[in-house]
């Protein structure tokens, strides 16, 4: 099994996370944590070693304490604050493509938003529907338009908009509600 360079990055940090703040764990106990093999937890952890980033001390012939080195602690911050740049780049990156789309539902005249289904940037959606000026309702458990009501909102003058697990039901709307998918605003390029 290969993992790509950025999953065994991040693998490596959860793995010296995970040492980091337990004092003693097992191998096999690492493993089923990170969600991998124990044989490819064991590798990782050797390379870790190799790489000085952790300490290795025999206790007996079948057990082993590992302990995170300095120069592992310095790259656990190097990494975290690597990953939360990130992390903030792609939270602004959604951001604005969410405000443009809600600057164009508000231009055609809209009274607010519904959100249908469970949605990891609710959050952001319902924050620019505030500043815009737009009504905002969250639909998190709707299995169909109908059932959510959404339907009805729609009619009055709600933007259907469809969270990233979802897909609008492709059909016109005679009554000039409009529907929107949130998954295509977050992959646009």
């Amino acid at each position: 099994m290969t993992l790509s360079i950025n999953k065994q990055n991040d693998k490596e940090l959860e793995i010296l996370q995970h040492i980091c703040h337990r004092e003693s764990i097992r191998q096999r106990d690492l493993a089923e944590i990170v969600g991998m093999s124990l044989g490819m937890t064991n590798a990782i952890m050797k390379r870790l070693v190799t790489k000085g980033l952790l300490t290795v001390r025999k206790v007996n012939n079948r057990n082993m304490i590992y302990a995170v080195s300095p120069e592992g602690m310095e790259e656990i911050a190097r990494r975290s604050y690597k990953y939360f740049k990130r992390t903030i780049k792609n939270i602004v990156y959604y951001k604005n493509s969410i405000e443009e789309l809600i600057q164009e539902v508000k231009d055609s005249g809209f009274a607010g938003i519904v959100l249908v289904g469970k949605s990891d940037v609710d959050f952001i959606v319902e924050h620019l529907c505030g500043r815009h000026g737009l009504r905002f309702v969250h639909r998190r458990d709707a299995v169909s338009d109908a059932e959510g009501g959404a339907d009805d909102e729609a009619a009055g003058g709600f933007f259907l908009l469809y969270a990233e697990g979802r897909l609008a039901p492709i059909r016109e709307n005679p009554d000039g509600s409009g529907r929107g998918n949130l998954r295509d605003v977050l992959i646009q390029v």
